[in-house]
């Protein structure tokens, strides 16, 4: 019996599958997998055929190149530890031993998942399956591929012993960061050869497996963390490892990122292999912008052409303006910067922080590091633009005074300072804390929250228990690029174009697989609120605003941010053509910012907004001045019910504020505020945000 002939009887087998009961199709295959099939199999596909993917910037001028990694590490079978088959088989196929090469009920269990949902859903494969599927038939989602690997996987384990079949398969199974088989990838992640891999190690590239992209360690060690503990758990429940040995593994986590103190429980990731980028931010951006749309085997093994958006005059700017900020800081400060076209979402110029290939790099915080950042006050304008949606006129007043208790909370403002009633403009002039939490109350936080992601907010996850009226105050994460592309929503009219480094995608036959040369974008804001809002916000940058003297002599707005205790420093600014974002602080955004530099307390107002004045100055030197468009007026609600509550509550309680606010910038820039003279109580005050 010839393979063709199988294959027609396959394809046959296929038909009779979707329209005959579960329990015929299974006797069918079953017949297949076990009566006498041809002595031969075919030809394996040769190894994988990397080709080199080439990155270019605005101008068609290459900035970068994406190849597999050439490590030569030949592995033999009896290189590879027992520790290391025992990981793999407890995560993808622990009955590997006692099955025919295929594990019927996963199999059709997986079968009839994919014939009720009528395409591939559910796994299923035994390793054998796997290995057929790399070395013989390839990838392609579909039910004959599927009942093709299953067949030639029964007679391959006719044909070749056991040790031999998981060895083809560690030889080449691919692990991530263009890394093929254990070999690579014992290089790749932890710098050694794979005969010396620990247990924990083991684990840790056994998890691998199922998802290389998703759980590669760098990327996401919280998801590598996960399932090297999966793994392990396995491997104590299948007898592979005892007790002691489980004990003795779990604590040792997966860490990557910033030194640890010595004989600290880990297990060190080493620092990505690969060659010195000219703008590694941005390529990092692009690799995992790729990473997600198309896997990593279209990067290293399609010779596409990316071409990108950066604009290598922007670029070089924004490199050198943060690198001298940075210059003579505390080692332990960072700085991020992202700029974005705000009318095609093209980001164009990206600075992760002061060095990727230092000791501390390769954690991208332009896009946030691992969670994000807490924004401070740079999180008031999607309060304001909120209340404009609702109709709330930016001349309705406030109080100002300070402390002021709202809902159940105690509030303070900047230093203390307090004041009278003050419209929303002004409040957002001098970032008022108190008259943005009273406004946040009337508006709703689930409807301020969800009109911020809709603006480009993503990382905007509000947890009720954990954040409240703080929001307002920038309670809630956010991150560089976010931050740059909603401000942009308002510098385009309220249209909004979804962030991305990418211009165009060809493949190695010239083949256009992603064009972006027409911008694509969504109304989220009506053109005449976005309006109101660049004129409000050309506010914190006039005299007596939080950001005044940070001008770009042409029309301009933005606004600062600060949280508690100086951890995170912000401005996000924008024109019509370029909206820029600046965080400065810790890489992890946990330890407060001491002196930098000869400021005392950086605020938002300080340090971040100096460097997105020097950058904008810079990145638009020669373009046109463009005004914003004059904003129509807006029609005031009269809904003063929760006001007239809060304003029955007593003052209480005066205490030391939460932390600093936008009031300042160094000091001498804004003017100091009215303070009225505080009162005092015994009541109880818990520390918030104070921006």
């Amino acid at each position: 019996m010839s393979v063709s002939r199988v294959l027609k009887a396959l394809a046959l087998l296929l038909v009779t599958s979707v329209v005959v009961p579960m329990a015929t199709a299974g006797t069918v295959l079953a017949s297949f997998l076990f009566l006498p099939l041809p002595a031969s199999l075919p030809e394996p596909r040769k190894g994988v055929d990397a080709q080199v993917t080439r990155v270019y910037d605005i101008n068609g001028a290459e900035i970068g190149q994406f190849r597999k990694f050439d490590i030569t590490d030949p592995v033999q079978p009896g290189d590879i530890p027992t520790v290391l088959k025992q990981a793999v088989l407890a995560g993808e196929d622990h009955r590997f031993y006692e099955h025919g090469g295929v594990d019927i009920r996963g199999t059709f269990r997986a079968l009839w998942a994919d014939l009720r949902h009528g395409g591939t859903v559910q796994g299923g494969s035994t390793i054998t399956q796997q290995y057929v599927k790399n070395a013989y038939v390839g990838s392609e989602r579909s039910l004959s591929r599927k009942i093709r690997e299953a067949v030639l996987a029964s007679q391959l384990d006719r044909t070749m012993d056991k040790d031999t079949i998981l060895f083809k398969y560690l030889d080449q199974v691919y692990l991530g960061e263009g890394a093929y088989g254990v070999g690579a990838a014992a290089q790749t992640y932890f710098r050694k050869n794979v005969r010396d891999l620990t247990l924990s190690e083991a684990a840790t590239l056994a998890g691998l497996i199922p998802a290389p992209s998703f759980y590669e360690p760098r990327g996401n060690p919280s998801g590598a963390e996960n399932k090297r503990k999966l793994i392990l758990g396995n491997m104590l429940e299948y007898g592979y490892i005892t007790r002691a040995q489980y004990d003795e593994a779990i604590p040792l986590r997966v860490y990557y990122g910033l030194p640890v103190p010595p004989g600290t429980p880990i297990t060190n990731i080493a620092p990505r292999p690969q060659q010195q980028w000219k703008y590694p931010y941005f390529m990092d951006y692009v690799l995992k912008y790729l990473t997600a749309r198309y896997g990593e085997d279209a990067i290293y093994s399609r010779g596409l052409d990316i071409y990108t958006s950066l604009d290598p005059k922007l670029q070089d700017a924004a490199q050198q303006e943060v690198t001298k900020t940075l210059n003579g800081a505390p080692p332990a400060i960072d700085m991020a910067l992202v700029s974005v076209e705000p009318g095609s979402g093209r980001v164009k110029a990206m600075v992760g922080g002061k060095d990727f290939y230092g000791p501390d790099g390769q954690v991208n915080l332009a896009l946030g590091g691992s969670s994000g950042m807490q924004p401070g006050s740079t999180f008031k304008p999607f309060v304001l633009a909120e209340a404009l949606e609702q109709g709330v006129s930016p001349d309705k007043t406030y109080s100002g005074r300070s402390p002021l208790i709202v809902g159940k909370n105690d509030f303070v403002n900047f230093g203390g300072a307090s004041y009278g009633n003050l419209t929303i403009r002004e409040a957002t002039k001098k970032s008022v804390n108190t008259v943005y939490v009273q406004l946040l109350e009337d508006l709703g936080v689930q409807k301020t929250m969800d009109f911020a992601r809709r603006l480009g907010n993503g990382k905007a996850i509000y947890d009720p228990k954990r954040h409240g009226l703080s929001v307002a105050l920038g309670a809630v994460e956010a991150t560089p690029i976010d931050m740059a592309l909603s401000y942009g929503v308002w510098a385009n009219r309220g249209l909004r174009a979804d962030p991305t480094p990418i211009v165009r995608i060809l493949d190695s036959k010239q083949h256009v697989i992603e064009d972006n040369t027409t911008p694509k974008t969504t109304r989220v804001m009506r053109e005449e609120l976005a309006d109101t809002m660049n004129d409000i916000l050309q506010g914190p940058l006039s005299p007596g605003g939080t950001a005044a003297g940070r001008g770009i002599d042409r029309p301009a707005a933005g606004k600062t941010g600060t949280t508690d205790n100086n951890t995170n420093a912000w401005f996000v600014g924008y024109t019509p053509q370029l909206s820029t974002a600046v965080w400065m602080g810790h890489s992890d955004g946990l330890y407060a910012m001491g002196p930098v530099k000869g400021v005392g307390a950086v605020t938002g107002g300080t340090w971040p907004a100096r460097t997105w004045q020097a950058y904008m100055k810079r990145a638009l030197d020669g373009t046109p001045v463009v005004p914003f468009n004059q904003p129509a007026p807006i029609t005031a609600v009269v809904d003063d019910a929760k006001r007239q509550a809060r304003e029955g509550f007593d003052v209480g309680e005066r205490r030391q504020p939460a932390g600093p606010d936008d009031g300042g910038s160094l000091s001498q820039d804004v003017p100091p505020p009215s303070v009225e003279p505080p009162t005092t109580s015994t009541t109880t005050t818990t520390t918030l945000f104070g921006f």
